[in-house]
């Protein structure tokens, strides 16, 4: 059997939601309804947005979590740049620390009231090296990458452009096939 390469796997940029820093949140989730809606393999919907800068190069990402914290801006007391400080408490705690901050205290469309103001550049994931891969890379290594740093989706890049998203579901998938095929 052929080796899989990223490059067989990946979604094209064209593809994938993408909006200017300078846009909203409310942009960046209209650009993501649009993408998922327009995406052949409605299977697995995107999960992100990803962000250009002005020099057209792909400066961000926004995922789910990035637009549920944007629009309750308290969490960021609660995280640091070494990840989420709730790792490891308990249910009864995370709840006490809920309530004690008052957070999703507004009605919801209260609350959506605030993607049009909020910019994604000042919410937005800044992909690091370790979220990043060249397509002619074995799928074994990007499974590997996507493991090891817990990422749900690698950016695909070719001189330094990206070009192309791998996402851990496309990857598990094939991964599944595979166990299956074996099993017939």
């Amino acid at each position: 059997m052929k080796t899989k390469l990223v490059k067989d796997l990946m979604i094209p940029l064209s593809e994938y939601a993408t909006v200017s820093e300078d846009a909203t949140l409310s942009d960046a989730v209209a650009a993501l309804k649009k993408s998922q809606a327009d995406f052949d393999q409605a299977k697995y919907r995107h999960r992100a947005i990803l962000i250009i800068g002005a020099d057209q190069q792909i400066v961000g990402k926004v995922n789910f979590h990035g637009i549920l914290k944007a629009l309750e801006p308290r969490y960021e007391d609660m995280f640091s740049d070494n990840g989420p400080m709730h790792m490891g408490f308990t249910r009864k705690y995370q709840k006490a620390i809920f309530e004690s901050l008052k957070l999703w205290q507004d009605p919801l469309d209260k609350i959506c009231e605030k993607a049009a103001q909020i910019k994604v550049k000042t919410f937005m994931a800044t992909p690091k090296e370790s979220e990043m891969i060249e397509p002619d890379s074995p799928l074994s290594e990007a499974i590997h990458q996507l493991v090891i740093g817990h990422h749900q989706s690698l950016l695909v890049t070719k001189d330094k452009r990206v070009v192309g998203v791998l996402r851990l579901t496309d990857a598990v998938e094939v991964v599944i096939d595979a166990i299956t095929a074996c099993h017939q």
